[in-house]
């Protein structure tokens, strides 16, 4: 069913229309579309290319640069490193892969991407980071294969979220999201109107939207630029109300798009390549699976809490490990994502603004450091043996 199907005659929208109807939410003039290239403009303004070029931090006495967790999204792989460099400008080892969700990209000497698959054991959607030597992805047309379709779950995501949000067959996720966040019918009005007329412009501008640009952010995104045009008290319900479907959206989006862990481990040790689980804290019944892989991130900017604790357990896997299995590793992952690095600083929250490739300040974290001692490992330690790995 299309965006223009879609009924919004129960949605009041205050300043757009008495009714919120569907007539008016599709009927965005030349400002919305402005708005809308905008938001989904991969090419860089002179401003935005400084911003990226220009670290938010710069540490002069970090000789090793681990960057194994990271997305580079639109932002090209020279750029990206240009920043690196001037972040770290007296570095000296480096193991510099970037992990884009779905995507296999090459940087030097290494690929890697970050895969959405499904983990039969306890029916959830999990994450894997992917790590190759370049030159053993050349004919990997299998992974290529599995990645790309994948990749494109994201869309079908986003149209699933629009669809929550506007038709009458997906009622019960709007109230249940309301009655969680305890929007009132001004905020379900506009956050109905909002959603429709970006459902409207994806569907009418398609040929001209980068496909990595259709994903569920690209909703809060435009609902955010809509600041100064309405109150922001009110928009900050409207995004809370939204932020509250996705959730349910994504519990509820069927597994079908992905593979099995089972299947893109054994596509990637075909390769040769490393396989390492990240957010073990959103994941944890992962480590339970005695999947084959080489380590857990045991800490990134926003899995942090049980870093000690896993550095344990990870230890005790170790102990228990069978003959024919390596051992595990320790990493670590900073998960930036670059797009941020585009925006003014100001309005980005700190906790993402300030996140930096190949920047994870738990390596120097004095209680860390402890638990890492009883394994011996260090970020150069660590660089050197997982290079040995991927050959």
């Amino acid at each position: 069913m299309s965006v223009e199907e879609h009924s919004l005659s129960r949605a009041s929208v205050p300043g757009e229309s008495s009714n919120g109807d569907l007539a008016q939410a599709r009927d965005y003039g030349p400002e919305d579309l402005g708005l809308f290239h905008r938001l989904i403009d991969t090419q860089l303004t002179e401003e935005e290319v400084q911003r990226v070029r220009t670290p938010g931090l710069v540490l002069p006495r970090q000789r090793e640069v681990l960057a194994i967790h990271w997305h580079p999204e639109w932002i090209s792989l020279p750029l990206a490193r240009e920043r690196v460099a001037a972040t770290f400008p007296q570095a000296g080892e480096m193991l510099l892969i970037p992990t884009q969700h779905n995507q296999l990209l090459t940087m030097g000497e290494y690929a890697g991407a970050e895969v959405d698959c499904f983990a039969s054991g306890f029916n959830r959607k999990v994450q894997l980071l992917l790590h190759f030597r370049a030159d053993r992805i050349a004919g990997a047309h299998s992974l290529k294969a599995m990645l790309e379709h994948t990749f494109l779950y994201r869309s079908s995501q986003l149209w699933e979220f629009i669809h929550s949000l506007t038709q009458p067959a997906f009622e019960d996720r709007l109230k249940e999201a309301a009655a969680e966040t305890g929007a009132n019918d001004e905020v379900v009005g506009l956050a109905r109107f909002y959603t429709a007329r970006l459902g409207k412009m994806l569907t009418d501008q398609e040929a001209r939207v980068p496909q990595e640009m259709v994903k569920n952010k690209l909703l809060s995104d435009y609902i955010e630029a809509q600041r100064g045009r309405k109150p922001a008290p009110l928009l900050n319900r409207v995004l809370l109300l939204i932020r509250a479907v996705k959730q349910i959206v994504k519990r509820k989006f069927s597994n079908d798009h992905f593979y099995r862990v089972r299947e893109v481990i054994e596509e990637t040790r075909s390769l040769d390549g490393g396989v390492v689980i990240p957010h073990p804290e959103q994941f944890w019944p992962i480590l339970l699976a005695d999947y084959d892989v080489d380590g857990w991130e045991v800490w990134n900017p926003q899995s942090r809490e049980y870093t000690d604790f896993l550095i344990m357990a990870l230890g005790r896997q170790n102990q228990l490990r069978r003959p024919n299995r390596r051992s595990l590793l320790v990493f670590m992952g900073d998960d930036t994502h670059l797009s941020v690095k585009l925006k003014d600083p100001h309005t980005v929250e700190p906790a993402k603004r300030d996140r930096e490739v190949g920047w994870q300040p738990a390596w120097e974290d004095v209680a860390i450091r402890k638990a890492l001692s009883f394994s011996g490992m260090t970020r150069a330690r660590f660089i050197a043996q997982y290079k040995e790995r991927l050959g």
